[in-house]
């Protein structure tokens, strides 16, 4: 085996060294693209948690708390800058320099092994060049050992003629002389061929060796030292980032609690006192208000009284009551509970309507489903029942058009607080301040007072509801049940009335046809611009 051989050992082994190279040439390069994505991430959290100019997130930054989460914010926009230096950083000195310096490699090495290369294809030559000339040597001998034989043969038989034995001796002559002369060619070119060869692998290929060997060392000592780049590259930022976190350290120990209350305390105090004890309403009894210097009662008759409210003066109004608000047992009372009343009814009469398409068309849906729906809905409409009638009494007792609350009132009263007491205290609370007097003034007194004769005759007149979109039927609905309406695929109506989770939507076709339709076979299309208008098709 010849030491030319290994030249495609050391190929292969200097290939791979360069592979290793790009290799963590491609892992540096990744690893800037990650810092940069880090920074740029970084900075956008900081952006997007920073206060709004004009807004009232600057306001919060007078607390200590939020000063010290706005220095964190600045921090990290900084800590962000030192991961971009690390990146630049490793660009510069790692990635370019190493892509620079392998292309360099790449070059030295294909020149070795052209030399190299070279060198074994001259020695390769001579070698065919001196087998060429021992094939020739040892066909010349072989062709004067026949010559000669030949000649000796013609010589010892006597019938040949002198002429023919000399030719035969001039033709072994002539090829003893070609066999010297192959012999002397042959003698030259080993001599030649021994020089190349000691040459080749004494000099030529040590020398190649150590050129490729020196230049993968090389190699080495670099890759080392751009590991020790991409340490320091690190090391070097970490005193800045070191600082970064020192400041957001320093910013967390100087928020101060205690600043932060008093803040608090001076931005929200109002300076009002407790209220009073609130004075206990005898039910069993008839209601009979305290007359007193500024009752409801005496403004009647002396004109508009000094409210007072726990001894503080006027001005000064109980600070868990809205100023001048006091519950408007009247009118607005009654129209909200009968207003609620019938949208109850309204909800229990779809209700209804569905349960009975559900029993006509049970592949529509289970009727069972619904009776804990209509269970629920007429409990609620009681309960508004008796409290309608509750504040009704309570009219009729602050107009003066009954002397007392009847028994059968005080009996309603009592089986509505007795289901909803929390509502019973809270209407207590709205209507009388601390101490027992009405919060409202003498000029405010008079929007309770509405007839419940008149309030009913113009509550009852209801008027249409308004359209609040548009509904493109998808499919024709035959609408054979009270309370539908059938529709033709294609038909444009109007909505007035969106699904409330029974699956029907309640639509309008012109001012005297309305009514509802599976929600499923309609696309609606809701306008919130069309809210409240009344307009008809």
């Amino acid at each position: 085996m010849f030491w030319g051989d290994q030249f495609d050992n050391l190929e292969k082994h200097t290939q791979w060294g360069i592979d290793i190279l790009e290799k963590y040439i491609k892992f540096v390069k990744e690893r800037t693209e990650i810092e940069l994505s880090y920074a740029k991430q970084l900075r956008n959290l900081a952006k997007k948690y920073q206060p709004k100019k004009n807004s009232k997130e600057e306001e919060e930054y007078r607390y200590t708390a939020c000063k010290a989460f706005l220095s964190t914010l600045n921090e990290m926009n900084d800590y962000a800058g030192q991961h971009e230096v690390i990146s630049e950083n490793m660009t510069s000195n790692i990635t370019v320099e190493l892509a620079r310096y392998v292309q360099e490699l790449k070059q030295e090495r294909k020149s070795y092994f052209h030399d190299g290369r070279k060198a074994q294809q001259h020695i390769e030559i001579c070698w065919k060049q001196l087998e060429s000339s021992k094939r020739r040597f040892e066909r010349d001998c072989k062709e004067a050992d026949r010559a000669q034989q030949y000649f000796e043969k013609m010589d010892a038989d006597i019938n040949v003629t002198k002429a023919d034995v000399e030719k035969a001796r001039q033709q072994a002559q002539v090829r003893h002389q070609m066999a010297e002369d192959s012999k002397a060619d042959y003698s030259s070119v080993l001599q030649k061929f021994n020089h190349e060869q000691h040459e080749y692998y004494y000099t030529h290929i040590p020398s190649i060796f150590q050129k490729i060997q020196e230049m993968e060392e090389r190699r080495i000592v670099r890759i080392g030292e751009s590991m020790k780049t991409y340490a320091e590259v690190d090391r070097q930022v970490i005193p800045i980032i070191g600082k970064c976190l020192d400041e957001i350290v320093k910013a967390a120990e100087s928020i101060d609690q205690k600043n932060d209350s008093q803040l608090v305390i001076e931005a929200y105090k109002s300076g009002f006192e407790p209220p009073g004890d609130i004075e206990f309403e005898d039910y069993t009894q008839p209601m009979k208000r305290t007359v007193s210097d500024n009752s409801l009662s005496n403004s009647r008759g002396e004109g508009k009284p000094e409210l007072k409210f726990g001894g503080k003066s006027k001005g000064k109004l109980w600070p868990f009551i809205k100023k001048n608000k006091v519950l408007m047992v009247g009118p607005r009372s009654r129209s909200e509970q009968k207003r609620k009343k019938k949208k109850k009814r309204k909800r229990k009469y779809a209700i209804t309507k569905m349960k009975d398409v559900y029993l006509k068309n049970p592949q529509m849906g289970d009727p069972a489903s619904l009776d804990h729906k209509l269970t629920e809905v007429s409990q609620n409409i009681e309960k508004l029942r008796l409290e309608t009638q509750k504040f009704e009494a309570w009219l009729a007792e602050v107009e003066g058009r009954l002397p007392a609350r009847s028994e059968q009132a005080r009996r309603q009263s009592g089986m509505f607080d007795a289901q909803n007491p929390a509502t019973v205290n809270s209407c207590a609370q709205d209507r009388e301040s601390p101490d027992g007097s009405y919060t409202e003034e003498q000029s405010q007194e008079g929007e309770g007072k509405v007839l419940a004769t008149d309030f009913d005759d113009e509550f009852d007149e209801e008027e249409p509801l308004p359209a609040i979109g548009t509904c493109k039927a998808l499919y024709t609905f035959e609408g054979q049940n009270e309370g539908t309406i059938s529709v033709v695929e294609g038909e444009t109506l109007y909505v007035i009335e969106e699904d409330k989770g029974d699956g029907w939507t309640r639509i309008r076709r012109n001012e005297d046809e309305e009514g509802y339709v599976p929600t499923s076979y309609v696309e609606v299309y809701l306008d919130k611009n069309a809210k409240g208008a009344k307009t008809y098709i």
